[in-house]
């Protein structure tokens, strides 16, 4: 069956964005995690049920670090002066270093020993690898997307 060719665009609101960037991220980080599972044996989720609920917990954590990351950032960047441009680059470093420790405290306090995500080398492993994979789905995806030419042409009605 051929594509169906339309002139309208579709309307996303934010809320719909904002939900299909979690469930889009969550999967991902369910592949990613569960290939971690199976080729690192440090990783360890007890079940897939387990291994989805790991997802969420870490989708919510990276997404809470970020933002307190991106805070603490903006604070120093405001300033002007080579101290806060320092004291920045060291406050973003420390709370990335010690967010890895908290993904480790956290998981290990809400899955009790269900699930370990190994040391912490693996850790930072797993979560570059979460967003390294996250941020390759979205291109792909926002490639797909209209370009400039689409977009003008889908609004011009005459």
């Amino acid at each position: 069956m051929p594509p169906v060719e339309s002139t309208a665009l579709s309307v996303v609101t934010a809320r719909q964005q904002h939900f299909a960037s979690w469930v889009m991220d969550i999967l991902v980080y369910i592949v990613v995690l569960n290939l971690f599972v199976e080729f690192f044996p440090e990783v360890i989720a007890e079940s897939f049920t387990l291994s989805i609920l790991t997802a969420v917990l870490l989708k919510a954590m990276l997404v809470l670090m970020g933002g307190v990351e991106h805070r603490v950032s903006e604070f120093f960047k405001r300033r002007d002066g080579t101290i806060w441009t320092v004291l920045r680059f060291l406050s973003v470093w420390g709370i990335l270093f010690a967010s890895k420790l908290l993904i480790l405290e956290v998981v290990d306090l809400v899955f009790a020993g269900s699930v370990k995500l190994g040391h912490f080398l693996e850790v930072v492993a797993l979560v570059i690898a979460l967003i390294a994979a996250s941020g390759g789905v979205k291109a792909v995806y926002r490639r797909l997307g209209p370009g400039a030419a689409e977009v003008a042409r889908a609004g011009h009605t005459g």
